[in-house]
């Protein structure tokens, strides 16, 4: 008897599953296999531009969800998808148009969509309209928990701590496990300077669900201090164990290749990126010129010294000195994400450097050669 096809509903609920199982080659495959029997599902080409998206391809993802919009210009996930591919690309402008379309067309009552649409705003760090957002999810969904959390990430981002901080523990009352959010309560809390709240937030979420390092760091750093403990204290162990795996998951000599490999053929004119740099990296990497490294500032500053030499010089000539390193570089870190989109890691300095210089933020110049 002969095999019998699949439906495009069937492969799409297939490759849908595989896509939330986080085997995205296998959705992908799916759904290639779909759309050759059926060209002209939306729904299949929606699937598509997610699983592309998901992958990081961007031109791709974009080419699938404009052939659905073309089927179905309509089609609300397919113009969520194509604004927030869009927003990779810098066209603030038609991505907004695209999401407030499908707003006005009566969506906003759907909670998952609305928190899609936010989420692609936030990531583009249009704070403002992230905010709106969330506010029209939260006030729908009063019950939503991810609806006041996201809610309360935006405000904080636009420096209402108040607001923050009620939206943060009313998503935690609403959904105590909600671990993401009661880490950015504790972060919340100890850049406030309430020390011991700040602890008991981070604790409550176990070692294996933080997905955070500057949270872990933090929690390891007020155990010591609030609790006395040594470095060595089995207490500590488990923390320190999920530290070195989240470091481990993001290794900075290979996110610059990958830029490097992204922007050789670039034609935008304002790529900031020098591939000249990648000898120096490589050189800190394998320990020429350990300890000692010169870096210098967006304003022709020259700072020599170890990361955490050069930090705090930063810090000190931006008028910060009151605060701590861990603060300057978060600050520091979110500012730079705001005007570039830059993602900064401010786990210690070398991390926070070495991503600075990758991104063109700052520049990395040889010790012996650089003038001042």
């Amino acid at each position: 008897m002969p095999e019998r096809f699949l439906s495009s509903e069937e492969y799409d609920e297939q490759a849908h599953k595989l896509y939330n199982d986080g085997d995205y080659d296998g959705a992908l495959e799916m759904l290639k296999e779909g759309l050759s029997l059926y060209p002209n599902a939306v729904e299949l080409y929606v699937g598509l531009g997610y699983a592309r998206l998901a992958r990081e391809e961007f031109a791709w993802a974009r080419h699938a969800f404009e052939r659905a919009v073309v089927l179905d210009p309509t089609h609300e996930d397919a113009q969520v998808g194509l604004g927030e591919v869009l927003l990779r690309f810098g066209d603030k402008e038609q991505a907004l148009r695209l999401f407030r379309d499908v707003a006005s067309r009566g969506y906003d009552d759907d909670i998952e969509l609305m928190l899609t649409i936010g989420r692609a705003l936030y990531r583009s760090a249009m704070y403002a309209d992230c905010r709106d957002i969330f506010g029209q999810a939260a006030a729908g969904r009063p019950d939503s928990a991810d609806a006041a959390a996201s809610l309360g990430y935006a405000l904080h981002r636009l420096g209402d701590e108040v607001g923050s901080g009620r939206q943060i523990r009313r998503a935690l009352r609403l959904d105590p496990d909600l671990h993401e959010a009661r880490v950015y309560l504790g972060h919340l809390l100890y850049d406030r300077g309430d020390w011991e709240a700040s602890l008991r937030e981070f604790e409550r979420v176990p070692p294996q669900e933080h997905w955070d390092a500057l949270g872990v760091w933090r929690l390891m750093e007020l155990k010591r201090t609030l609790w006395q403990m040594e470095s060595g204290d089995g207490r500590l162990a488990p923390w320190e164990q999920r530290l070195r795996e989240l470091e481990e998951l993001d290794d900075p000599i290979d996110r610059l290749l990958a830029e490097v490999e992204t922007r050789m053929g670039a034609t935008d004119g304002d790529v900031r990126y020098d591939p000249s740099q990648l000898e120096l990296f490589e050189r800190a990497f394998s320990g020429d010129d350990q300890g000692s490294y010169a870096v210098r500032l967006a304003d022709g500053i020259l700072l020599r010294g170890t990361w955490q030499d050069i930090v705090r010089q930063m810090r000190d000539h931006a008028g910060f000195s009151h605060e701590s390193i861990s603060q300057y570089m978060r600050r520091l870190a979110e500012r730079w994400h705001e005007q570039s989109g830059a993602e900064i890691p401010f786990t210690d300095p070398e991390s926070f450097l070495r991503a600075a210089v990758e991104a063109g933020l700052v520049r990395l110049e040889r010790g012996d050669q650089a003038g001042t």
